[in-house]
Order: C-alpha cells, then structure tokens, then sequence
C-alpha cells in the first residue's frame, strides 16, 4: 500500500481508486489461471485418453469462447471426435446387449483443472 495523505473530503475518491486498481489486478490473475487451468486439462485429457487410431487422443484442444473486460471463458473439446467423448467418457449399452466399459479421462482432468484454478486465483491475490 502506498504511503498517500488524503483530506476527508478526497476520502471517497481515493478508496475507490484503490478498489479500481484491485479489480484490474485481480481480473488479470483470474483470467491467466483460467488459461493456465484449461491448458492442463487438455493435457491431462489427452494423457489419459483411450487410444485405438491415436486421432482421437490427438484431437483435444482449448477454445476461447467469450472474452469480456471482467470475465473469460474456455472450452476444452475434441475437434476430430466429438462424438466418441460421452461414450467413452461413460459407456454404452452393445447392439446385441450388454455394456461397453468406460473410460473415464474427462472428469478426472476436470477435477484436477478446478483445484488448479482455485488455487493458482488465491496464491495470485495473496502474493
């Protein structure tokens, strides 16, 4: 905090200066761990999933989907095989009968991508 002499009547003023200038830095932390959390979920889903061709594994990636002067949003998704994420993600039933195990590598990674992002928001507005 700086060292700054401020009479009653600047008071106001000067708090909510000191307010602006916390929510810039804090909009700054937020949005560089949201990226740095969305990056290691796209890492960790494509370490840990099921691979047969290799282009599914392959196919993971990180989209910005809406940027604001406050807020950012990423998806993480498979560009090349959308399709197969729900069934490999939790199984399905087999045409003659019976289940197809799952491979679970979404939620997993989702999990570890949220610690990363609470923790990475509360050491950059600590530190």
């Amino acid at each position: 905090m700086s060292e700054k002499k401020v009479s009653i009547e600047q008071m106001a003023e000067a708090v909510m200066d000191g307010l602006i200038e916390y929510a810039g830095l804090a909009t700054d932390v937020m949005k560089d761990c949201v990226t740095k959390a969305g990056n290691t979920v796209k890492t960790e889903v494509k370490a840990n999933a099921p691979v047969r061709t290799g282009q599914y594994k392959k196919g993971w990636a990180v989209k910005k989907q809406k940027e604001t002067a406050n807020s950012l949003e990423l998806v993480v998704h498979n560009k090349k095989r959308y399709q197969l994420t729900h069934l490999l993600e939790k199984g399905h039933a087999k045409r003659g009968g019976g289940r197809v195990r799952a491979f679970p590598h979404i939620a997993p990674a989702e999990q570890a991508g949220i610690r990363e992002l609470e923790e990475g928001i509360k050491r950059g507005l600590e530190g």
